[in-house]
């Protein structure tokens, strides 16, 4: 009797029970018929006869690839969108705009002011010639970068930066060697004797003027980035088509790097020079506020490239359209690592913008 009932005990139990079914088993809710689904691009509808359009039905589908792919499609989407806008799309306002407006051709040409951010790193790599060839094309209205992000792009007109390795060679051994290193590129120190060459004889110039003046001329750091885009006259040189297009360009850090080492070393040779760092912030908080259409951001890399575009366009209430590019994340509070939304909240985005952030680099 003992036994039949451990036997009884050991049967497997027929039935899953109900947790387990209501646990793993969740009834799916069915999505909208429209939802995309996930697929890439199937390489064998690859034609070798018209390259052209492969690579755009390539990139066409990273839109329904997923993660960053997904991100990188809305971001394309949303610079089209700046591109393809103009102030004839939008009723004239007999109230609220000039009469001159109401002119087809004149809201015609009114478009998207695009302001284009970047660190240092892109210029000191291989993007300076993309980048390059967008204010050689007048494809935006604005610049806002770091100090190395000024000077690498004149010292390249001097002198090349080369390919290295991240961590082939031991630090102190390239210190020994006048070779400095960004990331896994190689900078001869050689280079920057070149810029102080170069650059000394701009900054006397800058200081002639401001006496002469009796300092009523002192340079902004965009006034002085544009005399030095006109004395590089190099077609090479992303300033030197700001300054053939003027386009403007702002540098709020312009000592940090090695333009702030050649300003301190004149301030002992030739004492006196002054940068004035307030007329550019009414500068750039003007132009976004005077922008008779829609303003754009296009951010690469974060800091203060990223925040000094952003706040420019929270005095207008926000940009229209956006596209931030960083690995940065939010959970440490950092401007770089703010999403759209984050900007949304301080009115530096507008709150129907359908701005997109892309976590690469």
């Amino acid at each position: 009797m003992a036994s039949q009932e451990a036997v009884e005990k050991e049967k497997p139990i027929q039935k899953i029970p109900d947790i387990i079914t209501n646990s793993v088993l969740v009834e799916s809710v069915r999505l909208p018929e429209n939802t995309p689904k996930v697929e890439g691009f199937n390489f064998n509808n690859w034609n070798s006869s018209s390259p052209d359009s492969s690579f755009y039905s390539l990139l066409n589908s990273y839109a329904n690839m997923g993660f960053q792919a997904t991100s990188f499609h809305k971001a394309c989407e949303e610079i089209h969108k700046m591109l393809d806008w103009d102030l004839s799309q939008v009723p004239y306002n007999n109230e609220s705009e000039a009469d001159e407006l109401q002119d087809p051709n004149v809201r015609k040409s009114i478009k998207t002011k695009i302001f284009l951010g970047y660190t240092s790193n892109l210029i000191s790599s291989g993007l300076r010639e993309t980048l390059c060839w967008l204010a050689q094309h007048n494809q935006i209205q604005c610049i806002v970068t770091t100090a190395g992000g000024i000077e690498e792009d004149f010292i390249k007109c001097m002198a090349p930066t080369y390919i290295g390795e991240f961590d082939k060679v031991h630090g102190p051994t390239l210190r020994q060697n006048g070779i400095n290193r960004i990331g896994n590129l190689y900078v001869p120190n050689s280079n920057y004797c070149l810029f102080e060459d170069w650059i000394m004889p701009i900054l006397d110039e800058m200081l002639k003027n401001q006496i002469e003046s009796k300092n009523t001329k002192i340079y902004t750091p965009s006034d002085m980035i544009r005399l030095m885009g006109e004395r590089i006259n190099d077609p090479r040189s992303v300033y030197y088509w700001c300054y053939k297009n003027n386009i403007p360009v702002f540098c709020p850090a312009i000592t940090d790097g090695s333009i702030g080492d050649m300003v301190y070393m004149h301030s002992y040779k030739n004492p006196g020079l002054m940068i004035d760092i307030a007329g550019d912030i009414r500068k750039i908080n003007d132009l976004a506020m005077g922008s008779r259409g829609k303003t754009g951001m296009i951010i690469l890399g974060g800091g203060v490239v990223k925040h000094h575009i952003c706040n420019a366009n929270l005095m207008r209430n926000g940009a229209d359209f956006g596209v931030l590019v960083n690995t940065a994340q939010e959970f440490d509070g950092s401007d770089a690592g703010a999403r759209p939304d984050e900007a949304k909240s301080w009115g530096k985005i507008k709150s129907d913008s359908t701005a997109v952030k892309v976590y690469a680099e």
